[in-house]
């Protein structure tokens, strides 16, 4: 997994890579404007492209300075740059850049307030002004100067981080931020990024490799996580000879209500095509005929036989929740799954019944996985301003609790109850249908069943569900992806997993 790195920590890297390498920090902040420069020529590869670089004066702006020069260079002649200098301070590299800047010939202006701004012609405009180095919030004539380009209907794209916006902590809605179209990051993409409320500065990252010293990044201590698919080869157990249905485990989905069927079916079909040996359906009985209608390969148990299962061991895993309903009878199937003290998967109705019931709560097997959306999360735990503050949340429980939680959204946050933080970078906008978690229940239930541990199951399951979500989407171009249709594709991509290894 890659370490993500908070603003302190990649100043520390710099400094490592600069002293042990050796470079000298103006050659590593020509190597980041080089990466910047590849990338942006993929974005933007007409060279007749007007181009507009708003430069500060700290290494931010400098590396601006360093990618108008090295643009010109690769044929980009209408490039102009205006240096804003609403502080006296100069970074010695910023200045080592200008030298070398005015001996290319490219258009020069100086800002010193925010007044009487200057006409934008360009089509393009490098945010190259703060970068990850903002402690405070914008104010005065930059605050100013951000707003009139917020204003402006221009493809921007920011350097690093778009000026304004923090690299990780909190981010203030009503703080100004330069509303950036993508954003070119150094070396790791910046925490904040995976926040929902980063959508307010940056449509899309691209993250470019400026060569810090990995070894020395992959061993700095955080909890912070990206999950990447060489995470996930070898992880899936190849299916061997000889082996049967009973090898790959049983789970049981306790699921489902009179209008609430569907959520029981994509279940418990997700967790039969995500390679449970045997699946279970605890459904009403009412639910019984479309599900062998839906798959027939499911297995039933009635409700009232539930609690005479509970020492059978015969089960595996258990996942409870999707579309179960919050009456007395649902408080007590809940109830009667915590006996099991099994593998257990909870999500959906079952999480409200919690939140009703917190001293449930603590009746939960050691590393039971949580899985639920904001809202489920806050009627759980309390209520957040923020999504900062909702997974610093999401840390303390997970600890507290010795639980697993899987706060779910575009960019998945697995709380674990060492203190890690995982985040999952598959998925995309064509996923947000009703029915896709109940999806990712099945799956994780699945994984559970066969012998994953909690840990396990939670990545394998959330990665290859974004992972498919996005094959869906990129790649068949499909815009709104219905559940049962991801559900189809999962075990070719789980087989695909086996084959990499």
């Amino acid at each position: 997994m890659l370490q993500l790195l908070t603003s302190p920590q990649i100043r520390e890297a710099d400094a490592y890579t600069i002293k042990n390498k050796p470079i000298s920090s103006i050659d590593l902040m020509e190597s980041a404007s080089v990466a910047f420069v590849k990338v942006f020529m993929e974005e933007v590869p007409d060279r007749d492209t007007l181009i507009s670089i708003y430069c500060g004066t700290g290494n931010n702006g400098g590396d601006g300075l360093a990618i108008a020069r090295l643009l010109k260079e690769k044929g980009y002649d209408r490039i102009s740059v205006k240096i804003v200098r609403f502080s006296p301070n100069e970074s010695p590299d910023f200045k080592v850049n200008l030298d070398r800047l005015k001996l290319t010939g490219i258009p020069l202006s100086e800002l010193s307030n925010a007044t009487n701004l200057p006409t934008e012609n360009a089509s393009v405009i490098i945010d190259a002004l703060i970068g990850s180095g903002l402690n405070k919030a914008l104010e005065g004539d930059l605050k100013t100067l951000i707003n009139h380009l917020n204003k402006l209907k221009k493809n921007k794209i920011a350097v690093d981080v778009p000026t304004g916006f923090p690299a990780e902590g909190i981010i203030d809605p009503g703080a100004t931020i330069l509303k950036a179209t993508l954003t070119i990051t150094f070396q790791r993409p910046k925490i904040n990024f995976f926040f929902p409320e980063s959508v307010n500065a940056t449509e899309r990252f691209i993250v470019a490799d400026i060569g810090l010293d990995e070894a020395y990044i992959q061993s700095l201590p955080g909890p912070w996580k990206l999950i990447e698919e060489k995470d996930l080869i070898g992880l899936i157990k190849t299916r061997k000879p000889f082996s049967h249905k009973g090898s790959y485990g049983h789970a049981l989905i306790i699921a489902g209500n009179t209008k609430t069927m569907g959520a029981a079916l994509l279940c418990a079909d997700a967790c039969l095509h995500s390679g449970a040996g045997l699946t279970t359906a605890c459904i009403p009985e009412n639910g019984m005929s479309a599900l062998n209608a839906y798959a027939p390969e499911v297995m039933t148990l009635q409700r009232t036989e539930l609690k005479s299962e509970v020492n059978s061991g015969k089960f595996n895993s258990i996942a409870i929740g999707p579309g179960l309903g919050t009456n007395r009878g649902e408080i007590e199937l809940v109830k009667q799954a915590l006996e099991f003290k099994i593998p257990m998967l909870i999500d959906a109705d079952a999480l409200n019944i919690l939140a009703a019931n917190p001293e449930l709560l603590h009746k939960l097997p050691e590393q039971t996985i949580l899985c639920p959306h904001m809202k489920e999360f806050d009627r759980l735990f309390g209520t957040s301003s923020t999504w900062w503050d909702r997974v610093a949340l999401a840390e303390k429980k997970a600890k507290e609790l010795n639980l697993i939680i899987l706060l779910k959204n575009q960019y998945t946050f697995i709380a674990l109850p060492e203190g890690d933080i995982l985040i999952n970078p598959t998925g995309n906008p064509a996923m947000a249908v009703g029915g896709m978690g109940d999806v990712l229940s099945g799956m994780i239930a699945a994984f559970l069943a066969q012998g994953y541990n909690a840990k396990e199951s939670a990545i394998l399951a959330t990665y290859i569900h974004g992972k498919t979500g996005d094959v869906l989407n990129q790649e068949m171009g499909m815009y709104s992806i219905p559940p049962g249709e991801l559900t189809l594709l999962l075990p070719e991509m789980i087989q695909g997993f086996c084959e990499a290894y």
